[in-house]
């Protein structure tokens, strides 16, 4: 393995860093609207990449992106390095707001450093906002907020993030939330956020309380707020919401957020898919669900968290014709780095990157077959 200074001097070779000559292209839908192209070359682009959530250690993002930068920055070097052109970040709404009427200019400040850095690196953000992944930093105040107050403090949230953003092409896309839930039952529920998993809450509610309301016309109200927040600073760049597999109109659990009955503001679906052993046709037919909506779906989060990584394959073999995007997860360590082996999670991260590179060229070169 090379040295750390070493591996960090490679990867400011010119073939892993964009040309300053050379601007890093706009991203939209593309002119049939089943996927994604740059402009103005109209070249076709396939979303592959990591959500880079946390490092190793469990420290968010903005725990570290002021203090150790250069962490941050080789992170996206070693990212781009392995074939990534997408990086998924995890934006939380406590550190970007002083009250629900301010936004934290210190954390907007460093957000733009961070666009910078991507359009430096040739590598493309989809910026997920509302994280209140650390219980312990959500604000009391936030916690303390109507439903229709909390709204609206998201909405400060992300017109500051998209005034922020707007004038980058390396915006890939705008994340309203990771896997929101509508408000369910007759009976009002006491926290906002889902069960923890792994020390983070990922699901968050949008509402306490049905109020004798359908929920996916609850999910279509919240989604109209935030996207008309975005739209009055940022006409241009996509919009999605990252959704549990269970947000379709099947029997048993639901989110509400049903995609046929809340997408009609979004520029594509994002879902968020981990195929189960020996159950790989039974993701596939998920999958399908979500396609059906007739937009592009991105899978905006697979791992191998319930499957090796033979079936891993097997699933992306099996959704290139449904799917026009993948994103796993990255988190501060290259393959050299995890071998030899020691724990079973440096297992299944190692076989993941290994996948990863295997896999790239073939994925992002699209040729999905109906």
């Amino acid at each position: 393995m090379l040295p750390r200074v070493l591996l960090f001097s490679a990867l400011l070779s010119p073939s892993l860093v964009a040309d300053a000559g050379e601007p890093l292209p706009w991203v939209e839908l593309s002119a049939d609207g089943k996927g994604f192209q740059q402009v103005p070359s109209g070249r076709p682009f396939i979303p592959w990449g990591f959500n880079y959530d946390h490092e190793g250690d469990g420290r968010l993002l903005e725990d570290y992106w002021v203090d150790q930068w250069p962490k941050v920055a080789e992170a996206f070097r070693e990212m781009k390095s392995l074939g990534a052109n997408v990086v998924r970040i995890h934006l939380q709404f406590g550190k970007f707001m002083r009250s629900p009427s301010e936004p934290n200019r210190s954390s907007l400040d460093q957000l733009k450093k961070l666009t910078r850095l991507a359009e430096r690196t040739g590598l493309y953000l989809d910026v997920t906002g509302l994280g209140c992944y650390h219980k312990q930093d959500v604000p009391t105040w936030y916690d303390q907020l109507s439903e229709e107050e909390r709204w609206a403090a998201q909405a400060v949230f992300w017109e500051a993030v998209a005034k922020t953003c707007s004038a980058s092409p390396a915006i890939f896309c705008y994340d309203l939330m990771n896997e929101p839930v509508a408000p369910a039952g007759k009976r009002k529920s006491d926290d906002w956020l889902g069960p923890g998993f792994g020390g983070k809450h990922f699901v968050q509610r949008i509402g306490l309380d049905r109020k004798g309301r359908e929920r996916p016309d609850i999910a279509r109200a919240w989604i109209h707020q935030l996207v008309g927040a975005i739209r009055k600073r940022d006409q241009r760049h996509l919009i999605t919401v990252g959704l549990v597999p269970w947000s379709l109109d099947r029997p048993g659990l639901t989110s509400g957020f049903v995609p046929t009955k809340v997408a009609d503001e979004l520029d594509f679906i994002a879902v968020h898919l981990y195929p189960e052993k020996e159950k790989v046709d039974e993701a596939i037919e998920t999958l399908k669900g979500f396609a059906a909506v007739g937009k592009p779906v991105v899978i905006e989060e697979t791992f191998t968290l319930k499957c090796g990584a033979d079936e891993l394959r097997q699933f992306f073999e099996k959704s290139r014709p449904y799917a026009t995007g993948w994103i796993g997860f990255y988190w501060g360590k290259m393959p050299d780095e995890l071998r030899p082996v020691k724990t079973i999670p440096a297992a299944l991260t190692l076989q993941w990157l290994e996948l990863f590179q295997e896999l790239g060229p073939e994925m992002k070169a699209g040729n999905n077959t109906p």
